[in-house]
Formats: C-alpha cells, structure tokens, sequence
C-alpha cells in the first residue's frame, strides 16, 4: 500500500460531517449561514467535511449551487486535505465536478452511489474508474449503497485505480459490510460507516474506523464522543452516546429517511443556527412534529 494518500486516509477515519445547505428566505443557497454552520463545526473540533452530500441535499441543488457549496468549503477551511467533494448524476458532470474540486484544492472527492434505475456491477466499476482516472491526484471514495455489489468488483477498481482510498458503506447490514470489506480487503481501504452514528458501534466491530455524520451539524459533541468511545474501544461509553441519538435517528430515518434531512435542518433552526427550509422531494415538518425535533435538540445544546 503506497502512503500517497496518507493524510486523505487519515481524515476519513475520524467524524465526516456531511453539512446541511442551509436557504435563504428567496430560495438561494444562504452563503453566509452555510459558511456559519461550518465555522462551528470546525470550532468544535470536527476537522472532515463533506460538502454536497445527502445529508446537503446535493440532488436538489443546481450545478451552479454544487459549485458555489465546494468553493464556500474551500474558502471556509483553507485546507483541502480533509474536504471530500460530493460528486456525481452522469459520468461528465462527475468528471468535471471532481475536477472542479481538485483545482479549488481539495484532496478528495465522494462518488454518489449511481441513481441509474439499471446499475450493472461491470457498470458500476467502469463509472467509477472514469473518474477516478480523470483525477489520479485525488483520494477517491465510493458511497456503496447497493447490496449487491461484491467486494471483489471493489478491488477489481482499485486494482487499476489506486486513488481508491475509501470507502463510504452503507448497507444496513454489519455481517454483509463484514464479508464486504475482507473480500475486497479491510487493509487495502478505510471503511467509513455511511449511515452515521447508530450504525457505528457495529460496523466499528468489523473493521470501520469512522463514521459519517448529519447529526454532527446540530451537536459536534456527541459525534465526538462517539469517535472518542470507539477509537478506544469502549463499547459501552459508545452505546450510551447510541442511545443518547437513538430517537433522533429514528425520526430521521423512519419512511425510508423520508425526513432524513428535514429533522437536522428542524433541529437548526429550533436553536436558531438556519431556516428550515427543504426543497422537494423533502418536505418540512408539521407544526405539531416540531416540538419533539426541537426538545431533543435543546438537551443536547445544554
């Protein structure tokens, strides 16, 4: 294993935070609140951040938003080496986002998982490999969300594209991300368990040395203390900050994480950090689904 990506390997084991983009009451990307929200996180401590993922709702922003979010990162922490750049939708548009990200200074890019109704996985290496090859000088991280696809079609990739540092899973099951991560090789990559603090514990056990985060945007604290808990081994102290999180990653993720975002942003705003504010297909909260978001929130914040 080369040490080329040394640095890029280290930040994704660790919390990556995955910002919110916070809206402006006409609808625009509110620039100044994004860059807010993200001056508190680095303040706190959190150090890896990845904008124009989900939880930024990068498939509801415009080309020229995806931009705007990666330069407004950039700009905010004067330091690539842990910004991992959301890119993706059709191999083009990938290409020239990730070499958009490369020419800000960033040191990584995330491919999002391919939202092609027919993903074969021959395709899927082939997507991959294309812009993976179009920028060698970046550590690249797939987001795998397909349970079908096998650790070896992983390998296959890395085999000709050794920019392949990372690994973004998320299947929601820790013995498929077990035998996942062994066939394609749990040394050659750093495994990021993709769906956040309540699978972590578990993926952690597997071979897992960090997890993405949402909640980290409303309370750095707990995703820290989680990370803490892990790192050393202490299970215990890990599944206190689980069920600490537990019913907040409910809400988020109940209906098919059908307010996955909504909650994180309902959880801002009630702690006046940004709007509320979704674009379609999310939706906002109900008056009466608030309150629950906003209690939590303010026991964190204490």
């Amino acid at each position: 294993m080369t040490t080329t990506f040394e640095t890029q390997r280290a930040a994704l084991a660790d919390v990556v935070a995955i910002p919110v983009t916070p809206f402006a009451e006409d609808g625009s990307v509110d620039q100044a609140g994004y860059r807010a929200l993200l001056r508190r996180l680095l303040d706190a401590g959190v150090t890896t951040l990845t904008p124009n993922g989900n939880t930024g709702e990068f498939y509801a922003l415009t080309p020229e938003e995806r931009r705007t979010v990666a330069e407004l990162t950039m700009k905010e922490t004067g330091d690539g080496s842990s910004v991992l750049v959301g890119v993706g939708h059709d191999i083009p548009t990938a290409v020239a986002s990730a070499r958009h990200a490369r020419d800000l200074g960033a040191r990584m890019v995330m491919v999002h998982q391919p939202v092609h109704p027919y993903v074969s996985q021959s395709g899927w290496v082939d997507y991959h490999r294309a812009v993976a090859e179009a920028v060698p000088e970046l550590g690249v991280v797939p987001y795998i969300r397909n349970a079908r696809l096998t650790g070896s079609r992983l390998a296959e990739l890395a085999d000709t594209c050794p920019n392949v540092i990372g690994v973004k899973y998320s299947v929601p099951d820790a013995a498929k991300f077990a035998a996942f991560a062994r066939d394609a090789g749990i040394e050659r990559f750093v495994w990021v368990a993709g769906l956040a603090e309540p699978y972590a514990p578990s993926y952690f056990s597997a071979g897992a040395t960090g997890f993405t985060s949402g909640l980290v945007n409303v309370a750095p604290s707990v995703s820290l203390n989680m990370i803490g808990a892990l790192r050393s081994g202490d299970y215990a102290t890990a599944m206190k900050v689980w069920e600490q999180i537990r019913r907040f990653e409910e809400l988020r993720g109940a209906d098919g994480s059908a307010d996955n975002v909504t909650v994180v942003k309902e959880a801002l705003a009630s702690l006046g950090l940004c709007r509320r504010e979704v674009r379609p297909p999310s939706r906002q909260l109900a008056e009466h689904e608030r309150a629950e978001v906003a209690a939590i929130a303010a026991g964190w914040s204490v």
